[in-house]
């Protein structure tokens, strides 16, 4: 996945890195051992066949997602987001679904539809990030939440639902609350607890975290976040800390004695 990114996608080592949360470095020797093997191998380079798509269409779905991360995202340049990006990624999407219009690229294209359909919302004439919270709805984009719900739907209704459904599904229900005071949260925290036991992490658990902290209160979304960092995940996360950080302003306290922050 990693070559991939870099060679057939076009981000750099710094990009991939950020998008599996480790050091340059290491993606720089992944880069070059998936090199190394496809040499001595002697793999070539061919269109599988289609008796083998569906073993890798996991791998490529990780692919485009994280491809579509990084343009909603981006980690580098003078832009939070990069459209160029996130619009290819959603165009990979479509043709996912029309080669395998399995569940999980279903679910897959839904998730990067509903993200997608709040950039022209995300950020202000200045270039900075609006919050989900503080975002303007009518500049959702209503077409693309209505096709991603129902690309949800379509997901949720075959088998196995894996976790871009569940993921889109969380996306559905942020999309269609009327304002974010309207918002589920009691049905976002019990898909955070499906992905949690469908695949497991701890960007997963941190998310789970803030949405306990806004149907339960900041003070509960403040413990579970903590021991996250207590066990040494996600120190290196900024928003694993500015997470923390939104949770302890919104308890008052604003002093490092009286609510410190973990890890460096």
């Amino acid at each position: 996945m990693a070559m991939t990114l870099r060679e057939v996608c076009g981000l750099t080592t710094d990009e991939i890195a950020r998008a599996f949360l480790t050091k340059p470095a290491t993606v720089a020797q992944r880069i070059v051992r998936a090199k190394a093997k496809i040499h001595d191998a002697r793999i070539p380079y061919e269109v599988p066949s289609e008796k083998e798509l569906p073993d890798r269409l996991d791998a490529v779905l990780r692919v485009v997602y994280l491809v579509f991360n990084e343009g909603y995202s981006a980690s580098a340049g003078g832009s939070l987001t990069r459209h160029d990006l996130s619009g290819e990624a959603i165009r990979l999407g479509r043709l996912l679904t029309l080669l395998l219009p399995e569940a999980e690229a279903i679910g897959l294209l839904a998730l990067m539809l509903l993200h997608d359909s709040r950039r022209a919302a995300r950020t202000s004439p200045k270039g900075d990030l609006i919050l989900l919270e503080d975002q303007d709805r009518s500049l959702w984009n209503w077409e693309q939440i209505a096709e991603g719900v129902s690309l949800v739907e379509r997901a949720l209704s075959s088998s196995p639902i894996g976790p871009y459904a569940i993921q889109a599904a969380i996306g559905a229900v942020h999309a269609q609350a009327p304002s974010a005071a309207a918002t589920d949260w009691a049905q976002i925290v019990a898909l955070y607890d499906l992905l949690m036991r469908d695949e497991p992490s701890p960007v997963v658990e941190l998310n789970r975290a803030v949405a306990v902290a806004m149907r339960d209160g900041p003070s509960a979304g403040l413990a579970l976040i903590d021991a996250i960092l207590a066990r040494g995940d996600l120190q290196n996360y900024h928003l694993a800390h500015s997470a923390r950080a939104d949770l302890c302003r919104r308890l008052g306290r604003r002093r490092m004695p009286v609510c410190p922050i973990s890890g460096p």
